[in-house]
């Protein structure tokens, strides 16, 4: 590890420790990530963004802390925030292993059941690149309609990535949620549960990083994890499922909720997730 001065400099005068060295970490594709080796013997992630929201990384470390206090799934400790930067203890990856999927399925379920008042936040958020409305709703079929699929659908068909075949299949999904998905309780999720935001780590624990929190329907979570696979995915949901059993029926709503994640892929990347989102909904028909 070298060190670069500019910063080591930020995070000096935010930890209030010395940092003897940084290195830059692979892997994010919307933030710059530096790993810092203080003085202290200890190592923490340092999250820049130079095109960041003034509140972008406080609504992050804000999301991090929401889901801490859950006493469920592990995720990094915040060191430090501001506008500029957010920096938190450093994870150090690991193997992933069938125990780990175990008590992953166990503590995400303890997250889900530690609730909210209501669905949404007090705050709105971030996916990804993208806003994140956030306005508690007084069900979740409104929550999920007005907050979720509506505002990525308008956004993906005006940037051409859904056309309005596509976005008539969706809508018609949308008018149907109270009869399609049972409502429940709202649940404190991560809201970007994919698996990059679940990371393996060397201590045997599964750590989730990078959130977008906010109380919505449990099966979101889920749904999101099983979009884009997860090893030991089936482990996990079976130690949900004994800990926290859903409503029957749950593995036919998947769909439903991964409509939200294919639709913000949609309009952050346009391909074929806007005809993927259609085809899911054209399911529900």
């Amino acid at each position: 590890m070298t060190r670069q001065p500019l910063v080591a400099r930020r995070a000096e005068e935010l930890l209030g420790a010395s940092v003897v060295a940084t290195a830059p970490v692979a892997g994010g594709d919307i933030a710059t990530a530096t790993r810092l080796r203080l003085s202290n013997g200890t190592t923490a992630l340092m999250k820049t963004h130079p095109h960041a929201p003034p509140d972008y990384f406080e609504t992050e470390a804000a999301g991090l802390r929401w889901l801490a206090e859950a006493d469920g799934v592990r995720v990094p400790e915040v060191l430090a925030v501001d506008h500029e930067c957010l920096i938190l203890a450093w994870i150090e990856p690991g193997k992933n292993t069938a125990d780990a999927a175990l008590a992953f399925g166990r503590a995400l379920a303890a997250t889900h059941n530690a609730g909210a008042a209501t669905y949404g936040l007090d705050h709105d958020g971030y996916i990804g690149r993208l806003p994140l409305p956030n306005r508690p709703a007084a069900t979740w079929a409104e929550f999920f309609a007005v907050r979720r699929i509506l505002p990525y659908l308008k956004l993906a068909r005006d940037r051409g990535a859904v056309t309005d075949d596509e976005a008539a299949a969706v809508e018609s999904v949308v008018r149907r949620l109270p009869a399609l998905v049972p409502e429940e309780p709202p649940a404190r999720l991560h809201g970007d549960l994919w698996n990059g935001n679940v990371l393996w780590g060397l201590d045997g624990q599964v750590w989730a990083i990078d959130p977008a929190a906010h109380a919505g329907h449990r099966e979101t979570d889920l749904a999101m994890l099983s979009l884009f696979g997860l090893p030991h995915l089936p482990r996990v949901l079976d130690a949900y499922l004994e800990a926290s059993p859903l409503a029957g029926g749950w593995e036919d709503r998947v769909g439903i909720h991964q409509l939200f994640p294919l639709l913000v892929h949609a309009a952050l990347f346009g391909g074929g997730y806007g005809a993927r989102a259609a085809q899911a909904a054209r399911r529900y028909a």
